[in-house]
């Protein structure tokens, strides 16, 4: 778990789906009907919510050059199906918005939309270790960050490391 600062805009949203399951411990805020409302997600909509959220977490891995941690359904098949809608205001400004129907694929699709016009997308990355893997933003000037916390999962890989030599 990371001490890093909240990803921007709509990766916010991202990032926390993803960081609902706590992979070393196992604990999911989404058991509960608290974790759940936090993101409008009906008990019998939780099969597609954790699907959605591992299937962020491969790409995840990915923006860090790491191997998916297991086989998923891929995220652009998921994301088909977000109905998303531009609404522009009297002063003529556009704006991304979630439509009726499916909204929490809809609000992931808003925000890597939004991150993607922001050039923001690859730096929310997971975190390497395999006991891990939780979602942070990386705001290292060159975008290489490993781990989502340098004094846990950092600390942890250098050790491993240096008692392996």
């Amino acid at each position: 778990m990371s001490e890093r600062s909240a990803a921007p805009g709509g990766l916010e949203f991202v990032q926390s789906l993803v960081n609902t399951l706590d992979v070393e411990s196992g604990a999911d805020s989404l058991d509960t009907a608290e974790g759940r409302a936090r993101f409008g997600v009906a008990e019998e909509d939780l099969p597609g919510a954790r699907e959605l959220r591992e299937s962020l977490r491969v790409a995840l891995l990915a923006h860090a050059g790491h191997p998916a941690h297991r086989v998923v359904a891929p995220l652009d098949d998921l994301l088909a199906a977000a109905p998303l809608l531009v609404r522009v205001d009297a002063g003529g400004s556009a704006v991304l918005g979630v439509a009726d129907g499916a909204p929490l694929v809809s609000r992931v699709a808003a925000g890597i939309a939004q991150a993607l016009v922001e050039g923001t997308w690859m730096r929310l990355k997971a975190c390497e270790a395999v006991d891990c893997h939780w979602a942070y933003y990386d705001r290292s000037p060159a975008g290489r960050g490993r781990w989502c916390s340098m004094q846990v999962c950092g600390a942890r890989a250098k050790m491993r490391r240096y008692r392996a030599k």
